[in-house]
């Protein structure tokens, strides 16, 4: 089959409804122009053999940068997948931007760093022999390393951007990359959108072999360098206090354990171990449900849970597969074998924010001044607990942990105390702008340990939590919408969320609606618009009427979703019976799902 005779059979299959007519444009691209020539016989074989649905796929669009750069699922070909040619055009855009951003300075440099998915290796060595044919200079972790010690890395060596290869906790068949500028955060405007323009420009890829570009000093490895520096810089984030624990930690089969275990252990912690069927580095996540290594899903826990019940553990953590974030289980008493409980993200935010806050202020290095940071879809306890301690709190941000790193720096790093999001990430110091699964192993660490010295669980302690600040009970529902149906399925909700939103939800009237694309705040009695301080986001707020309880609504810049956030809340009086409180708060979430859901099923 000629180029030309593939093409006609991609007409006729779009005719037959085969294909979206997105994907002509692009599958056209690979088979006719030169910078795809590498491919053309593959593509040209997929036609051959009718694979339209795999086609369909890979061609619909272009995969684009979201909230953690480009991330999705690995093929061989295609402009919606993973594989060597985006992520070649991806290291490429960056190398030329990098290059004109930083034009008249004598030399520049990148660190790269990868997890232990599939070709995660692979991939950081093609983008490291693309930034050394650009003339770039890479530090390069020459093994499995965490998301925040390549933030670290690139503040380290004064880099001027870092490459970070993971797709966090996504499944086994995707990847990704991060990129990092110079500060250590990911990508913020302006440069995000001029290294896509520069990225969806690419022509040609210029690459030089990895061993060449090491016998030329191009690369040069610095793991060891970074191991003890990142240490030696976040380690000192902790705080004083009893060492008394016994800790399970798992890594669900990502590169946490290098950074975890000696955090821990120079924190004093020796009673810490690695959960044995979880320790594998494996991109295949074996033995973690349904092999999604993702803290956020307490199905995770069961086993390991089991273990530390018949060993007498007082703490579980676990980090997922880059080290980037927390997840957390814990005995519901001080009783181990008993029952345990598994944390949100928002209740681990609550509770670290509470900790670092009252250790901060008992050593007296606490001010009015000092803040915390939030994003808007994270819990507001967090905001109610900085107000407590007399902090103040950053909250109006979008989501993705880059804002909380662009907050650190406009607001003064010096006085950051702590930032956190509802999606389990967070950061204490400034040693790195990422979130960092490692520290908040600590911190929480830390926090069990000295609750155990009073007889009290994490679990027990949240609840103190609640009876002073009101009980707060967060939900979060995933709508997938899959390939070109899925995302025009979610442009078509996001408009209706805009344009027609629900008067009611769970018994609740909405009272107002935030919309933070148009920044408009709708009063919805009278219909009165006004405008609408904050950031500029595809991110919808529904207030409810009842002052705390609202739904958040965005797509993930991620994975092919809508995510809708349900927060609810009751006041101080209505929290001193948690029972109760647990039960009319449990009520208006399976209120606030079921309505939610129904609006979407008719809005899609």
């Amino acid at each position: 089959m000629t180029p030309a005779e593939a093409t006609q059979a991609v007409r006729q299959a779009i005719e037959e409804k085969r294909l979206v007519p997105s994907a002509f444009e692009n599958i056209e691209a690979w088979l006719t122009e030169d910078r795809y020539s590498d491919y053309r016989d593959q593509v040209i074989a997929l036609i051959a053999d009718e694979r339209w649905q795999e086609l369909d796929d890979a061609f619909w669009t272009i995969i684009p940068f979201g909230t953690g750069g480009r991330r999705g699922q690995m093929y061989p070909v295609g402009s919606n997948m993973i594989n060597d040619r985006t992520i070649g055009e991806s290291a490429q855009g960056l190398a030329d931007y990098v290059i004109e951003y930083n034009q008249g300075k004598e030399s520049l440099s990148c660190a790269i760093a990868y997890d232990t998915r599939h070709r995660s290796r692979h991939f950081a060595e093609l983008c490291a022999g693309i930034m050394a044919a650009a003339g770039i200079k890479v530090y390069f972790l020459d093994d499995y390393r965490a998301t925040p010690q390549l933030s670290f890395a690139v503040r380290h060596k004064g880099c001027d951007c870092g490459i970070m290869v993971t797709a966090s906790h996504n499944p086994p068949s995707d990847n990704a990359v991060k990129v990092y500028w110079s500060s250590g955060a990911q990508v913020l405007p302006p440069h995000d959108k001029n290294i896509i323009d520069r990225v969806m420009n690419c022509q040609q890829i210029r690459s030089m072999p990895f061993a060449e570009a090491q016998e030329k000093g191009l690369v040069e490895f610095i793991t060891a360098e970074i191991d003890e520096a990142f240490l030696a810089a976040a380690g000192p984030q902790g705080f004083a206090g009893p060492k008394d624990v016994k800790v399970l930690y798992t890594p669900l089969h990502g590169v946490g354990a290098e950074a975890v275990m000696p955090m821990l252990k120079q924190d004093g912690f020796n009673d810490v171990k690695v959960y044995g069927p979880h320790e594998e580095k494996s991109g295949d996540f074996p033995n973690v449900p349904g092999h999604v290594s993702n803290p956020e899903n307490k199905h995770i826990f069961k086993q390991p849970i089991s273990e530390a019940q018949a060993q007498g553990y007082d703490l579980i953590l676990a980090t997922d597969p880059d080290c980037d974030r927390l997840g957390v289980a814990a005995p519901v008493t001080a009783d181990t074998s008993g029952p345990w409980t598994t944390f949100t993200g928002n209740q681990i935010a609550a509770l670290l924010t509470d900790y670092v806050l009252r250790k901060r202020a008992e050593a007296g290095t606490l001010s009015p001044e000092h803040y915390v940071i939030k994003t808007l879809v994270t819990t507001n306890l967090v905001r109610s607990i900085s107000e407590e301690h007399s902090v103040r709190c950053v909250g109006d941000l979008l989501v993705g942990f880059k804002f909380i790193a662009k907050a650190m720096d406009a607001n003064g790093p010096d006085l950051f105390v702590f930032g956190c999001e509802e999606s389990h990430g967070y950061l204490v110091g400034q040693y790195c702008r990422d979130k960092d699964g490692a520290v908040a192993c600590m911190l929480l660490t830390e926090l069990a340990a000295e609750l155990k010295s009073k007889g009290v669980s994490l679990a027990q302690h949240l609840e103190s939590l609640y009876h002073k600040h009101g009980y707060h009970k967060e939900h979060l529902l995933n709508l997938f919408m899959k390939g070109s149906e899925g995302m025009a399925a979610m442009t078509r909700l996001m408009s209706a969320f805009r344009e027609s939103p629900p008067s009611e939800l769970a018994g609740l009237k909405v009272a107002q609606v935030r919309d933070y694309l148009n920044n408009v705040s709708t009063d919805t009695a009278s219909g009165q618009t006004s405008p609408l301080a904050g950031p500029t986001g595809n991110l919808i707020i529904l207030d409810l009427a009842e002052t705390g309880n609202y739904v958040a609504v965005r797509p993930s810049g991620t994975e092919p979703k809508i995510k809708l956030y349900m927060f609810t809340k009751l006041d101080q009086a209505a929290s001193q019976d948690l029972d109760q409180a647990e039960q009319v708060l449990s009520a208006r979430l399976e209120g606030l799902e079921s309505d939610m859901e129904a609006f979407a099923a008719a809005n899609q």
